[in-house]
């Protein structure tokens, strides 16, 4: 496997820490146009379930993010169809990277 730029290894190394400070499913980073990142972990509640993913995107977008350049999303399961849905309705060409909890890029698209 090629070896990730440095500015997406750095997107796997906040979804990594985000997953491990609250013991979530699943960590998830996204890189916005202008070099902002957000990093989220999976919501889990009685009336709210939202991927890790689906978070850092609509955080980029609630912060007026205009684009996405990258993202990431991590755990034992890396797998997200919803939100790498919501990476593309933001932005179509983001590299979307799939890792497991030790950081390993499984694929991307």
């Amino acid at each position: 496997m090629t070896e990730l730029p440095a500015e997406d290894a750095k997107l796997v190394t906040l979804a990594r820490s985000a997953r491990a400070r609250t013991g979530a499913a699943q960590g998830a980073a996204v890189r916005d146009g202008d070099g902002r990142t957000y990093v989220a972990a999976t919501v889990a509640l009685p009336s709210l379930t939202l991927s890790a993913l689906q978070v850092a995107v609509a955080m980029a977008v609630s912060s007026g993010a205009a684009g996405l350049e990258a993202a990431v999303v991590l755990g034992a399961e890396p797998a997200d169809p919803p939100g790498e849905a919501a990476v593309r309705d933001v932005s179509a060409s983001a590299v979307i990277h799939r890792a497991g909890v030790d950081g390993t890029v499984l694929g991307s698209s």
